[in-house]
């Protein structure tokens, strides 16, 4: 199995775009192993109105918008980790998480011990806006500290310069790039700015 885990430090930041463009560029499966909340429609389809023409279907759909462990409890189902196994396919996988690195799954099992299982790298999606610093280093402590392979961190808004350098040195990662907040955001406005910001062939290697 080849591909990438895309976490990242908080929700709402931007990391089912960059999922999506990052799927879309390397031709991969998208997969959001749970997806919490579904009055405005789930984040597998918002990836395909942005260009992911290749999806596996969710693990498990919750109707509230919450962390999963109490989605799950709110739904009346119980989460099973053997369901959560990456599925198998002939083309890289792209795996989404539900908000940050270390949101409940389950009352004993956490995203960070999923990815560790799973053994993909993961890419740190972050917001350069303020806290993004804490919320970073935090976040790549908690993958290392599982033994969470990191390929790098990828940046969503405006430049910060200063910022993005300051979490790439002292949280030893590579900056993979940034992705600016896109108006339209189209399949088409997306996968030009992923190719104008971001090394899609070192992403493949």
């Amino acid at each position: 199995m080849n591909g990438f885990i895309v976490t990242g430090t908080d929700t709402g930041i931007g990391k089912t775009v960059f999922a999506a463009a990052l799927a879309a560029a390397l031709g991969a499966t998208y997969w959001k192993p749970i997806q919490a909340g579904l009055d405005d429609g789930s984040d597998g389809e918002t990836a395909a109105a942005l260009g992911v023409r290749h999806r596996t279907p969710e693990a498990y759909r919750l109707a509230t918008p919450c962390s999963p462990h109490r989605a799950a409890e709110l739904d009346g189902v119980a989460i099973d980790a053997d369901r959560l196994a990456l599925p198998a396919g002939n083309r890289p996988l792209v795996v989404e998480g539900a908000g940050g690195v270390l949101v409940p799954v389950t009352r004993e099992l956490l995203f960070a011990d999923l990815f560790a299982r799973w053994q993909l790298p993961a890419i740190l999606v972050a917001r350069t806006e303020l806290g993004t610093i804490n919320h970073s280093l935090l976040s790549l402590e908690a993958l290392r500290a599982r033994g969470v392979p990191v390929r790098g961190i990828a940046f969503v808004g405006e430049g910060n310069a200063d910022s993005e350098a300051t979490i790439a040195t002292i949280g030893r990662v590579e900056r993979l790039g940034r992705l600016p907040r896109l108006d339209p955001l189209t399949a088409d406005t997306l996968a030009a700015a992923f190719a104008a910001h971001f090394d899609v062939e070192a992403l493949r290697a």
